[in-house]
């Protein structure tokens, strides 16, 4: 890496350094595959919600220099348990105490260990790093002793690193005598109620937090949480003003049951206190041991109505027999295996001998209106009652993601299903229960999983582990479908970082470097098209080739890449023919596809589209059939351009020239005209 400080001369060849003077100049052989990231906004951080008191004070000024206020070494660790928010810690003390020219990049550790080599360098630059995955981010000796040697370096560039560390995976490392390094621990999680509070201002809700100061059980509900937990439990507050205020418009005495209108009429401090409580006593009322019959004296509910119960939990306020189907598929989900279809249903006779579904409804905290439709809109409620049971009851955990895949509507994360199936997922940080699901789902729900994947690659603490999954699928026929739509989702959102667009790409090209399958193809290519509609996806297709043609060793996706790149269009042109086309060798790639029989196939559809698109303009025609023909003479292309002219048989141009035979008369010798002759039919 070379940095320098005035103007200078960049020449090729065996030269010296010519410069007004080198500021820095590292000696160093760099891996072009280095960790990325996304570049933050400073002004952005800093106007983000952040309390620094107690230990986090002490944390932060042990962090600092006190003659410059800079970082005290060039590599920080900061080590906390999981959710105490040490990356918020280690991102607002790079904005407050850099220097306002040095850019900040939060990296992502799309690595399988921990590696000095796959550490970026540049100038000016702090960098940030979550170190959380007791797989791929454990720390060594050897590492913590090469970032002494990284540390120089960073010094050499006037850069910095701060790595965030899990608890766990911070095996009491001595670092005394290592240069350059440093480390803070933060020992306890900021103040709940201060978090809570400054993330309501912070999002325009300053009445919510005085509401909260005078809601004392409610504020009971907030000790002991940890800042994760906190900023949650604000999100919870604001969700429950907005249920507060939607049961204010119900019109309260068109309410038919009592408890209904006491429900509607209830002050808001009963609904943020029901919002920020786990309802841990009564669940643990509701979930007893289990009676045969509802009793009144025993508020234990029958299996029916555990199912009933949870069916609202994920439906909510929904039509009636939505939920009572809903909940029957849970009940036969549970059935002993090889019972037959209804077992464990109660026969007709015995559920008309039993209370009504409206009066069970009604018994689980519900109601139903005139129009047959039930009214549940409690959704922290329902969150509460998902958890509880999947904390609980672990042997419930593999049925309840069957029956939510299976109960789903469709593969939108607005349904409410699909959200209770992320949220169940990801609960405990792991990628256990995606590895679940996926065995569920993803051969007849792979939109389903592919919409519940999306949510979790996006999270913070199990993002990672989510795109290991999804490397290790992209390797599977029966996973790519669910891989490819996972791909496509996130390569399809514009607020995507480039890293985890990388990361995207990197398993498409898994899934093309490893298939057989044309369909699977197709798909990877289809991916590949729709990123032909944003500059940065052309940008990421155009580099996909170049590495095909540099190494050689990417040439199925870069295959797949160049096809794709194939149907952009500029100025009544093919992109890749015309003035502005890429820096990529075009000929050479169309004679790679052209003399594979496979790839031919492929390529001849897009080739004929191409002469559709320039037969209407002379010019353009023959600027396109001069750059055509020398790559269809070269070393085993005459059955290609034989198939070729076929597909071109019915193209004729503007003076009315019949495509196929004008490239037959350019590409055939005229001696040989007699033995190889064009069919006028290519039937």
């Amino acid at each position: 890496m070379l940095t320098t400080g005035g103007a200078g001369t960049n020449l090729h060849g065996n030269v010296d350094v010519v410069a007004a003077h080198v500021q820095n100049l590292i000696m160093e052989t760099r891996k072009r595959d280095v960790l990325e990231g996304v570049e933050l906004n400073r002004g952005h951080i800093l106007g983000q919600p952040f309390i620094r008191e107690a230990q986090w004070a002490e944390a932060w000024e042990e962090a600092l220099d006190p003659k410059t206020e800079r970082p005290r070494q060039r590599v920080l660790i900061v080590v906390a348990p999981r959710s105490f928010g040490a990356t918020t810690f280690a991102l607002h003390l790079l904005a407050e105490h850099t220097d306002s020219q040095t850019a900040l990049v939060k990296l992502d550790a799309d690595w399988s260990a921990p590696s000095k080599g796959r550490l970026p360098l540049e100038r000016a630059h702090a960098f940030q790093l979550d170190l959380k995955d007791a797989t791929s981010d454990r720390l060594s000796s050897d590492f913590l002793n090469s970032l002494s040697h990284y540390a120089e370096d960073l010094a050499a560039c006037r850069s910095y690193l701060v790595l965030t560390v899990a608890r766990e995976l911070w095996e009491d490392h001595h670092l005394t005598t290592r240069n350059g390094l440093h480390v803070v621990y933060l020992n306890e999680p900021p103040d709940a109620q201060r978090v809570v509070e400054a993330h309501l201002h912070a999002n325009g809700h300053a009445q919510l937090v005085t509401d909260l100061r005078s809601f004392e059980r409610a504020r009971s509900c907030l000790r002991g949480l940890d800042a994760v937990a906190a900023v949650r439990a604000a999100g919870a507050i604001v969700m429950a003003w907005q249920e507060y205020t939607r049961r204010r418009q119900v019109h309260v005495p068109l309410l038919t049951s009592r408890s209904a209108r006491q429900d509607a009429e209830a002050g808001f401090e009963e609904y943020v206190t029901a919002a920020l409580s786990d309802w841990r006593d009564q669940l643990d009322q509701l979930f007893g041991e289990t009676t045969a019959t509802h009793d009144e004296r025993n508020p234990s509910l029958t299996l029916e109505d555990r199912c009933l119960l949870l069916a609202l939990a994920v439906r909510q306020s929904a039509l009636m027999p939505h939920v009572a189907d809903t909940a029957r598929s849970l009940q036969q989900a549970l059935a002993p295996t090889g019972t037959g279809k209804t077992s464990g249903l109660s026969p007709a006779p015995t559920v008309f001998a039993g209370r009504g579904l409206r009066r069970r409804i009604h018994d689980v905290g519900a109601t139903v209106d005139s129009h047959d439709t039930v009214l549940f809109d409690r959704p922290a409620y329902g969150r509460a009652i998902l958890e509880y049971v999947w904390d609980n009851y672990e042997v419930m955990r593999e049925p309840i993601l069957a029956w939510l895949a299976h109960a789903a509507d469709g593969a939108d994360t607005a349904d409410p299903t699909v959200d209770a199936l992320a949220a169940l997922t990801l609960r405990h940080g792991t990628a256990d229960y995606l590895n679940v699901l996926g065995i569920i789902a993803h051969s007849d729900r792979p939109e389903l999983l592919s919409a519940v994947l999306g949510t979790a690659v996006q999270d913070e603490h199990v993002g990672r582990l989510a795109w290991a999954a999804l490397y290790r699928w992209a390797g599977s026929k029966e996973y790519a479908p669910a891989v490819i739509s996972t791909c496509r989702r996130v390569l399809h959102d514009p607020s995507a970082s480039p890293s985890i667009a990388k990361m995207a790409m990197v398993r498409l090209r898994r899934i093309a470097h490893t298939t057989d399958d044309p369909g699977t193809r197709r798909d990877v290519r289809d991916a590949f098209e729709e990123l032909t509609r944003q500059p940065s996806g052309t940008d990421r297709l155009v580099t996909e080739v170049r590495n095909w043609q540099q190494s050689k060793r990417s040439g199925k996706s870069g295959s797949l890449a160049f096809l794709a790149l194939m149907s952009v269009n500029y100025e009544g042109m093919p992109w890749l023919m015309s003035a502005a086309a890429p820096e990529i060798d075009v000929q050479q790639a169309l004679q790679d596809l052209l003399s594979d029989p496979t790839t031919a196939a492929e390529i001849i559809p897009c080739l004929t589209a191409w002469v559709r698109t320039c037969a209407a303009d002379p010019a353009s025609y023959t600027r396109l059939r001069d750059q055509l023909t020398p790559p269809l003479r070269g070393h085993n292309m005459f059955q290609a351009g034989m198939d070729l002219m076929q597909a071109f048989a019915d193209v004729s141009t503007a003076q009315g020239v019949n495509v196929a035979k004008d490239f037959y008369q350019h590409l055939v010798d005229p001696r040989l005209h007699t033995v190889f002759s064009l069919k006028e039919d290519p039937a």
